[in-house]
């Protein structure tokens, strides 16, 4: 029987057996990469740098840019670099440190998306209480408290999953080091203090979409109210996409963390791990924040003219 003590490293999922596939697997992912850093990447310069930018939702759809950036690389590099070398190994180490990155990254961008939704209820259904419900201060304590409860979450998260004892050797079946598929290897006994955690997660992911719904309807019900059929259009053009991300994200992260072991299966942990943890960071810059006017004009003016030469970017930017 082996432990956690013995375990100096884990082998994550091959994605193919064959040289070929291993190949297209880099290509994609690098490729996704890439582009969740050049639209994350846009956006951090586009708010830091014009100072028309500096709204509340700006300042929130920076924090966001920064967490999409993060979660972003903390699983791609590793996943690309195994693929192009056919390797599967990581270090016991490299692995903690991925989960605690993964976990605090992914729990505070959820929190961040939960106050974004507060934001845009007072945006719509208090305009004229916006500038003294979202001040400055207001804004920083709000963005404080989403990183701060993300740390928490995955400190709690790291320390516990990595004291389990492991029996059930070190093959993780996952591209990067992801919590259920631990627990898979954990004595089989000692596991059920990580899933009360995940439970207690559960209830508060649930009640942050309670919260982000209740927004919504209120926001629905202001913005149906609207005379003017433009200004409906801009209110829906804003909030559905972002309603789409929350949900989204949250429906396959829970799935992932919450289906029976019965249903499980390679393939399937495979694709919910990159709709929850890899396509919402990439389409973030382009179905929420290119959504905004006023972050276009200012991306148009960090590319370089050499960028604008090229159709398929200078398209992209005049949607």
């Amino acid at each position: 029987m082996s432990n956690s003590s013995s375990i100096s490293e884990f082998l994550l999922l091959p994605f193919a057996d064959t040289r070929e596939l291993q190949l297209l697997h880099f290509a994609l992912f690098l490729g996704i990469y890439l582009a969740a850093l050049l639209g994350n990447g846009l956006i951090l310069t586009a708010v830091a740098c014009d100072h028309r930018l500096h709204t509340p939702m700006d300042f929130f759809l920076l924090n966001l840019a920064l967490l999409d950036l993060g979660c972003s690389s903390t699983t791609l590099p590793k996943a690309v670099t195994n693929a192009l070398w056919d390797t599967r190994a990581i270090s016991y180490s490299g692995c903690a440190a991925q989960v605690f990155s993964f976990v605090f990254l992914i729990s505070a961008e959820f929190y961040l998306l939960t106050v974004m939704s507060y934001d845009r209820y007072i945006a719509i259904c208090k305009p004229l209480h916006y500038g003294s419900l979202l001040g400055s201060r207001a804004c920083a304590q709000m963005a404080a408290a989403a990183w701060g409860s993300g740390f928490l979450n995955a400190v709690l998260h790291t320390a516990n999953t990595f004291s389990l004892p492991l029996c059930q050797g070190n093959v993780v079946d996952q591209f990067f080091c992801e919590i259920p598929q631990i627990l898979k290897i954990s004595c089989s006994h000692s596991y059920f203090r990580e899933v009360w955690l995940l439970l207690v997660g559960f209830c508060l992911a649930s009640g942050c979409f309670f919260f982000i719904m209740l927004s919504y309807v209120q926001i629905f019900r202001a913005v149906l109210r609207m005379p003017s059929e433009q200004g409906r259009h801009k209110a829906f053009s804003i909030c559905l996409p972002h309603l789409f991300v929350v949900s989204l994200f949250l429906s396959t992260a829970m799935f992932a963390y919450m289906k029976p072991p019965s249903i499980s299966s390679p393939s399937l942990d495979v694709l919910m791990a990159v709709l929850y943890s890899v396509i919402p960071p990439t389409l973030n810059p382009l179905i929420y924040s290119m959504r905004k006017q006023e972050l276009k004009v200012a991306v148009r003016r960090v590319i370089s003219p050499m960028f604008l030469k090229n159709d398929y970017f200078r398209f992209f930017l005049q949607k």
